[in-house]
């Protein structure tokens, strides 16, 4: 009986840490995955970027919103750069892979620029949110300089 109990106890943390380690299906399912993150994100940038250069009217509500929205967001798309998954459908370029640690590096970098965004946006004030989106969105052209095709 304990032979048995321990067996089960060994297959359930194996099937356990297989399944925290297999967030996806296939290589296609993360590029899909971080293709929908990164459309989310563009849409947030794009509002909030009209609102600050005037195409449309700057709604502090609104805009706090799409800050939150992508302060959140900006985290969610680095599960998906996994192995195998530099083949396929997508324009993340091999140095994500070879050159993990900057990569990783830049993306930190853009989901702290985002959560300040958040924060900055709280105040209503476009004078301070100026700059943190600026950063944000420096943080965004930063990581496609060196990992995006």
């Amino acid at each position: 009986m304990k032979k048995v109990l321990i067996m089960a106890l060994a297959t359930i943390g194996f099937s356990t840490n297989i399944a925290a380690n297999s967030l996806f299906e296939s290589s296609e399912d993360a590029i899909e995955y971080r293709k929908a993150a990164f459309q989310l994100i563009r849409y947030q940038i794009g509002d909030m970027g009209d609102m600050l250069k005037g195409k449309i009217p700057f709604d502090a509500k609104r805009f706090e919103q799409r800050a939150n929205n992508a302060a959140q967001l900006s985290t969610i798309p680095w599960e998906a750069f996994i192995a195998g998954s530099d083949k396929g459908n997508t324009d993340a370029l091999p140095a994500i892979w070879s050159d993990k640690a900057t990569f990783d590096k830049k993306a930190q970098a853009f989901s702290q620029y985002a959560q300040e965004l958040a924060v900055a946006a709280r105040t209503a004030d476009k004078a301070v949110i100026g700059p943190a989106f600026k950063n944000w969105a420096k943080g965004c052209k930063d990581c496609h300089k060196s990992f995006k095709d």
